[in-house]
């Protein structure tokens, strides 16, 4: 069987090559720019992706198609019209990809999304399921829940099935953005007042997430089908610290501050988002994976840290 991935050279694409390699399935990458390190694997450079990509060459026999390729969530956001920008790759330049797939012959496409379609945050003991009424809060998750809707109506006209994934935060070596700052935080010992959260936040470590993305590769199930996935064990923010530093091997130095009290100065700072990253619930319920594609996350927190925890103890 071949699969072309797109944003193979990406955490979650390297993570999904090293997988590939030890199967079946013949693998070819579709990148942005020519890559010296991909050089063993088959690819193809297709440029910036957007409504404009021909996607021919990279599509010539192709069964499946992984696409993670996405303009990611920007904490620092540049662009006068990020809706816009987020539009142009995440669902111009997907749903281009998708109909140029289904006239190729592609049988299917995998499509990573973001739990972020769902909201931003979940009463307590209420999970995000899939069912629920989409509920996206920025211009990424727009952009994510859009491409979507488009997908599954190009599977609905083509016959070509579409497989949807919607992670929460995706931890695993090679980790950027926030959790590894967090990572580095807590490897120097940095003082940090989150040593009394009561919250529930749902993760998954990147393997995890890799075993559902080869999961629905074949399975017959996955056809047309939305899964929410994590590793199946939710923490509070202040044990995901204490995790952290028990990976790696270091005290955590976390002053049990109220989260009230956090809260309120973050309002007053003007930082309310933070603190709801830090404070609020986020949990995700992957009961349909389990039971409709007998899947089940292998690798638990703790494991799954140690392994990020890897690359951040040789620094």
């Amino acid at each position: 069987m071949k699969v072309l991935v797109t944003g193979g050279s990406g955490f979650v694409g390297g993570a999904l090559r090293a997988s590939l390699d030890g199967s079946n399935h013949s693998m070819r990458l579709a990148l942005r720019l020519a890559n010296a390190k991909s050089g063993i694997y088959d690819q193809v450079v297709v440029g910036q992706i957007d409504a404009a990509t021909n996607w021919s060459a990279a599509l010539k026999d192709v069964d499946v198609v992984i696409h993670l390729a996405a303009r990611v969530h920007v904490m620092d956001e540049q662009s006068v019209d990020p809706l816009s920008e987020f539009r142009r790759v995440n669902v111009d330049g997907s749903l281009n990809l998708a109909s140029q797939a289904a006239n190729a012959g592609v049988k299917r496409l995998i499509y990573l999304s973001s739990v972020k379609v769902n909201g931003e945050l979940t009463v307590p003991g209420q999970p995000f399921r899939e069912s629920d009424m989409a509920n996206p809060q920025d211009a990424y998750g727009l952009s994510k829940f859009e491409a979507e809707q488009g997908l599954l109506l190009i599977a609905q006209e083509t016959g070509m099935e579409v497989v949807i994934i919607r992670p929460p935060l995706v931890h695993g070596q090679g980790v950027k953005a926030n959790f590894a700052s967090m990572m580095r935080m807590v490897k120097r010992g940095v003082p940090l007042p989150l040593g009394a959260i009561h919250n529930r936040r749902s993760f998954v470590y990147v393997g995890n997430l890799v075993s559902l993305i080869t999961t629905c590769i074949h399975h017959p199930a996955a056809a047309n089908q939305i899964f929410l996935v994590s590793d199946g064990c939710d923490l509070s923010t202040t044990q995901l610290f204490q995790a952290c530093a028990t990976a790696l091997g270091v005290k955590s130095w976390l002053w049990p501050v109220p989260q009230g009290l956090i809260e309120g100065l973050a309002a007053l700072v003007g930082k309310r988002d933070v603190a709801q990253r830090l404070c609020g619930n986020l949990q995700v319920d992957i009961t349909k994976a389990r039971s409709l594609l007998g899947w089940a996350p292998t690798i638990s927190v703790a494991d799954g840290l140690k392994t990020t925890a890897k690359a951040f103890s040789i620094r």
